[in-house]
C-alpha cells in the first residue's frame, strides 16, 4: 500500500553512524590511514596546546574536517560547518556524534590557525607516507618535480608604490569613490622592486609567459615519485624566475643521501647549467627536458641516450594531474589565505589530501 507523507520526525532516534556508511565507501580506507597518521603526530599536536584553560576543538577533528573540505570542494568554513550540521557521512568521518552541534565557523577558523605554528601540514604529509602500507607503493629512485602558480587573495588594485605615503596607503580615492572604485592602469609601470600589494605584501607580480598578464601570485612546488605518481614533498615560495630550481634542489637533496644515484625529471624551465651541475654533484641524474630555443642545452647525450630518460620525460607530466586536483578540487587555484606561511600550509595540506584520495585504489590494485 502507499506510505503516508509524514511531515514530522521521530522524537527519539537511535542512529548508528557506523552502520550508515557502506562497507566499501572510499572514505573508510582513507579514515583508517588518516587516524594512523594522526596517532603518529600525537606529541606534535599536544605541544601546540596549553595544559590549562578551556578545551579547544580537538586538532584531530579539525584536520579531518579540513580534509573533507578539500575532498568535496567546499569553498568556505561557513559552508563546511553547515554541511557538518546535517551530513551523517561528514559527522562519521570527523568523529562527532549525531547529537553534537557543529562548531561556529569563526571558532573553527581560529582553532585552525593554531596548527600553523607546528608545521603540521608537512608533518601530516610525512606521516601518511611513512605508513608501511603506503611506503611500499613509493619509488625511492625516480622522481619528478614541477611548479605551479597559486593566485593570491589580493586584487591588482591593492598594488601600490612602496615609497608612497605610508607604503602606498592613503592615496586619494579614484574618481567615483566607493569600496571598489575604478582604476586605470594603462601607462603605469609596476614591478616587484617598486610596488607591493597592501592586501598581501608576500604576493608577487608574476607573468607566466610572453603576452600574458601579470598577476599577484605565489609559486607552489611538488616532488612526485614516479612509480604511482604520489607527491612525496610540497612547498611554497615567492613567485620569481629562480624559485622552481631552488625549491627542486631543496626537496631532492634529502633523498639524494644514498649510495645509489637517483633520477629527477623536469620540464624545460629547469634546463640551466648551474641547476644541472648541482644535481650531478649530489649524484642525481638530471632527466630534464632540453631547451634548445635559441640556445644550447645543459643536457647532452650522456643523459638522453639512455632509455630511462625517455621514460622520465613521459612520466613527469603526471605531476600536472596532482596540481590540477589541488587547484580545481581542493580550491587552491586562488587561495583564500594571505601570507606566505598560511598559503604554503594550505598548499602542502592539499598535497596530502591528493595522496589520500588516490591511496584506496592503489592499495586495492597492489593487494
Amino acid at each position: 500500500m502507499r506510505g503516508g507523507d509524514e511531515r514530522s520526525g521521530e522524537l527519539f532516534s537511535y542512529v548508528d553512524l557506523e552502520a550508515r556508511v557502506r562497507r566499501d565507501h572510499p572514505l573508510r580506507r582513507i579514515r583508517a590511514i588518516v587516524n594512523e597518521a594522526l596517532a603518529a603526530l600525537e606529541r606534535d599536536l599536544a605541544a601546540l596546546y596549553s595544559p590549562m584553560g578551556r578545551p579547544s576543538i580537538p586538532p584531530e577533528k579539525l584536520l579531518r574536517a579540513m580534509l573533507l573540505q578539500a575532498f568535496y570542494s567546499i569553498r568556505s568554513e561557513r559552508l563546511l560547518m553547515e554541511r557538518l550540521e546535517y551530513d551523517l557521512l561528514f559527522r562519521w568521518f570527523v568523529g562527532i556524534g549525531v547529537d553534537d552541534a557543529a562548531w561556529d565557523h569563526s571558532v573553527f577558523s581560529k582553532n585552525r590557525d593554531r596548527l600553523l605554528e607546528g608545521d603540521i601540514a608537512a608533518k601530516f604529509l610525512g606521516a601518511v607516507l611513512a605508513q608501511p602500507s603506503v611506503k611500499k607503493l613509493l619509488s625511492t629512485d625516480h622522481f619528478s618535480v614541477d611548479g605551479t602558480l597559486i593566485e593570491a587573495w589580493a586584487s591588482m588594485k591593492s598594488v601600490k608604490p612602496k615609497d608612497g605615503p605610508s607604503g602606498g596607503h592613503g592615496e586619494p580615492p579614484a574618481e567615483g569613490g566607493g569600496r571598489n572604485a575604478e582604476a586605470d592602469f594603462h601607462g603605469h609601470k609596476r614591478s616587484n622592486d617598486t610596488h607591493a600589494s597592501t592586501t598581501d605584501p608576500d604576493a608577487r607580480l608574476y607573468r607566466k609567459g610572453k603576452g600574458k598578464e601579470a598577476k599577484l601570485c605565489f609559486m607552489g612546488h611538488g616532488l612526485m615519485e614516479n612509480r604511482h605518481g604520489l607527491l612525496v614533498d610540497a612547498c611554497l615560495t615567492l613567485a620569481d624566475g629562480h624559485a622552481e630550481r631552488v625549491a627542486a634542489l631543496h626537496m631532492i637533496e634529502p633523498r639524494a643521501e644514498r649510495p645509489q644515484a637517483i633520477t629527477l625529471g623536469a620540464d624545460k624551465a629547469y634546463d640551466a647549467e648551474d641547476f644541472v651541475n648541482e644535481l650531478r654533484s649530489m649524484r642525481v641524474t638530471p632527466h630534464v627536458a632540453q631547451n634548445t630555443s635559441g640556445r644550447s642545452s645543459a643536457i647532452d647525450g650522456r643523459t638522453t641516450r639512455h632509455g630511462g630518460y625517455a621514460v622520465s620525460q613521459r612520466i613527469r607530466k603526471r605531476i600536472e594531474e596532482a596540481f590540477g586536483w589541488i587547484k580545481v578540487v581542493a580550491g587552491q587555484h586562488k587561495t583564500r589565505f594571505r601570507g606566505r606561511d598560511r598559503v604554503g600550509w594550505a598548499f602542502t595540506f592539499a598535497a596530502a589530501a591528493y595522496n589520500l584520495v588516490r591511496l584506496p585504489k592503489l592499495m586495492a590494485e597492489t593487494g
